[in-house]
């Protein structure tokens, strides 16, 4: 699936055993460096083209990380939770946190100890075709409800592209001087150089998203873009570089999200997300209200996914970005 945006592998590297004494239920139920790649051959070939594979070795000795760490303080940057939680896969060993690759398929799709076997088997079943709809239908159902994230959820795997792509930490941009985030947008990011749209077609070709799915990503990731920023918002403390990154960031995708309801009026969600968005203001000591705000942009936005296919909002067309834009070239492309 991480996406029709985000990788489904893991390499095969030696980690490194580091404590983390804040280390998750999500890392405790990570399964590790081969476990996906055993499967997914396709994927892990075309993720090993990409920059969430390369991360694992070129982010630790890149200047700027070594002096974004330096202004924190951070003396490891593969042992220190600010930078493991985005750049890493790690996973936990009895209290020790191994990490072993860059951002791959548990980054994006979830720990996936509790799925991970019921997902690849067949209901019993000796393969594929001697499973019945209703049977794989409820495999699937209950690999989500054991902490799967899907292809389908697109709403759930872009809050795991957004959770990192937006920078979850003040600190890290007011002190560190991290950026406070990429210029990420859904559609030109999942379609390029990370793209491993293989699923669809048992791995024969990495195609491109359908006209339908993009028209839909677009807005999901509208969306996402603004539960995100405003809840940035809510917990920043300071009038500086973190908190006004975060208000434009919100502002933009307000203004992007408007647009988009004028051109589509028979669609009410985005008329509901515009309205929930603007009712909060984009200061200070506001979080009660940008919270609440974002859980309602959050609860329409995952109701918009679940709702249309794309086929409604040709419309947006002209607002999708073509390929020009999108972020690099995907491996094995048609």
């Amino acid at each position: 699936m991480i996406c029709a945006v985000l990788l489904v592998l893991i390499p095969l590297v030696v980690g490194l055993f580091v404590k983390d004494t804040a280390h998750s239920n999500e890392t405790a139920k990570a399964v590790g460096a081969n476990a996906c790649a055993e499967c997914h051959t396709k994927e892990t070939t075309i993720w090993k083209n990409t920059r969430h594979h390369r991360t694992f070795r070129e982010m630790p000795r890149s200047k700027k990380a070594r002096e974004i760490g330096r202004k924190l303080g951070i003396k490891r940057i593969k042992a220190d939770p600010l930078c493991l939680g985005c750049h890493f896969t790690k996973q936990d060993k009895r209290g020790a946190i191994r990490v072993t690759a860059g951002i791959s398929c548990e980054s994006c799709h979830g720990a996936a100890q509790n799925w991970i076997k019921l997902h690849s088997e067949f209901s019993g079943k000796p393969n594929k075709k001697a499973e019945t709809a209703s049977e794989a239908a409820q495999r699937w159902k209950q690999s989500v409800a054991l902490g799967m994230i899907r292809k389908d959820d697109m709403y759930g795997v872009a809050k795991n592209c957004y959770g990192c792509h937006v920078v979850p930490n003040e600190e890290l941009v007011n002190v560190g001087g991290h950026p406070a985030g990429s210029p990420f947008e859904l559609v030109s990011w999942s379609q390029g150089q990370v793209r491993h749209n293989v699923w669809y077609n048992n791995g024969k070709q990495n195609a491109l998203a359908s006209t339908k799915r993009r028209r839909l990503m677009y807005l999901v990731g509208l969306t996402v873009e603004l539960e995100t920023a405003l809840r940035a918002i809510a917990v920043a403390t300071k009038f500086k570089g973190y908190a006004i990154r975060m208000a434009h960031r919100a502002d933009k995708a307000r203004k992007a999200m408007l647009d988009a309801a004028k051109r589509l009026p028979d669609i009410p969600e985005l008329g509901s997300i515009v309205e929930d968005a603007h009712a909060a203001g984009l200061k200070l000591n506001n979080k009660k209200a940008l919270m609440a705000a974002a859980d309602k942009v959050a609860a329409t936005g995952k109701a918009l996914s679940a709702r249309y296919d794309g086929g409604k909002l040709a419309a947006i067309d002209p607002l999708i970005p073509g390929k020009s834009k999108y972020v690099g070239e995907p491996s094995d492309s048609n």
